[in-house]
């Protein structure tokens, strides 16, 4: 008998547990939208007319689901934060910063659509998609080995999307659209990763400097493209801390485990190119305006300071072991940690919608109150 009390009192204080973490979790999620809502009435911030993004696995909401390809987000544990819990095709637990962005500019209820959902409504057209392919990058050779869409393809979809626009709206009103959207480049850590560092395939011909201005001259055609058919308004993100990613941390210190400061380094020496690059870029554009996103800053203040930022682990992702799971290696079977809100990383690439609302926080703050003569569409 006092077995069966003692059972059902450590069941009752487990149950308690994950009441109390799921609590802790919803006070968090409130927190961070209360506090980027407060953080937008504070200050100026234009009005698009649409949000459309390009570029990888940080800013595709689902592409990848409608191509035949492994690296698909569309399977639990991804999404289980999500709006209904449901796996989007999001490689996180919940919103990406895109989401949290279109959200808070009112242009979206549940987040950003992928293109190439069958089931998009004439309003998800107007107030924008993404194109993005999880495992593509600015090289043409990142997509072939990942086997995804390309950023070549992607703009390809976006000519297509700009004729829906007319069809369901008129000339008239696409132009307004057109005018008003706000665009947004996330890419090039796979180019690093799979082209350069675990894959030496550009390593045989480029050294690192020459691999940075090969991928930055890509870009800025990518960018000047973009200008030509219309869309004026143009963030473009650096890259993250790639030596602090959990995945490379294992291929390269798995007893240690500490960031491979070479590759931080590179990423700094590319960002310091691509934030010099910009403003050259706007000059010889007449009507653009191209801000650089920082998002090493954010996420090494993340990793060197977690607890200022609510963060416990900062080495591991937290599905699975952490170590190495990603896309169909972070499975329905994969052991989950109790609370993700603590976690930098979801699983071993990509950051947990907490890091995602942390540097949304950063990019509202920052960034958007550059677009401060957007017209009135």
């Amino acid at each position: 008998m006092d077995l069966l009390v003692l059972g059902h009192a450590a069941q009752y204080e487990s149950h308690q547990h994950i009441i109390s973490c799921v609590a802790f979790g919803i006070f968090l999620f409130l927190f961070f939208v209360l506090f980027l809502c407060n953080t937008i009435k504070n200050q100026y911030i234009p009005k698009f007319t649409s949000i459309l993004v390009f570029g990888d696995s940080t800013v595709d909401t689902g592409n990848n689901n409608y191509i035949f390809t492994l690296l698909k987000g569309n399977h639990i544990p991804y999404g289980k934060d999500y709006f209904n819990h449901v796996p989007t095709g999001r490689f996180s637990n919940g919103k990406l910063v895109l989401d949290i962005l279109a959200i808070l500019l009112k242009l979206k209820n549940y987040g950003v659509p992928p293109y190439l959902d069958p089931n998009l409504l004439e309003n998800d057209y107007r107030s924008g998609v993404s194109f993005a392919s999880a495992g593509s990058g600015y090289d043409n050779l990142t997509s072939l080995i990942s086997g995804v869409i390309s950023m070549r393809k992607q703009l390809e979809y976006f000519k297509e999307y700009l004729e829906k626009l007319k069809d369901y709206f008129g000339e008239k009103e696409k132009e307004r659209i057109v005018k008003g959207a706000l665009v947004i480049v996330s890419s090039g850590s796979n180019d690093f990763i799979f082209n350069f560092y675990d894959v030496p395939t550009r390593r045989i011909e480029f050294s690192m400097k020459e691999y940075q201005d090969f991928l930055l001259d890509k870009l800025q055609c990518f960018v000047k493209e973009l200008y030509e058919l219309g869309y004026h308004n143009i963030i473009v993100s650096g890259l993250p801390p790639i030596g602090c990613l959990p995945i490379q941390m294992t291929a390269k210190s798995p007893f240690d485990r500490t960031c491979i400061e070479k590759e931080n380094s590179d990423s700094q020496s590319y960002n310091k190119k691509l934030e010099e690059l910009l403003p050259h870029l706007q000059a010889q554009l007449p009507g653009s305006k191209i801000f650089y996103a920082d998002i090493y800053t954010p996420i090494s203040n993340f990793i060197n300071n977690p607890h200022e930022y609510g963060f416990e682990e900062t080495k591991r992702g937290g599905c699975g072991t952490g170590l190495l799971e990603a896309g169909p290696l972070c499975t329905p079977k994969s052991p989950m940690c109790s609370d993700t809100s603590q976690y930098v990383f979801f699983d071993s690439i990509h950051p947990t919608e907490s890091t995602y609302y942390q540097i949304s926080e950063h990019l509202v703050k920052k960034l958007l109150p550059k677009f401060s003569i957007i017209d009135n569409f």
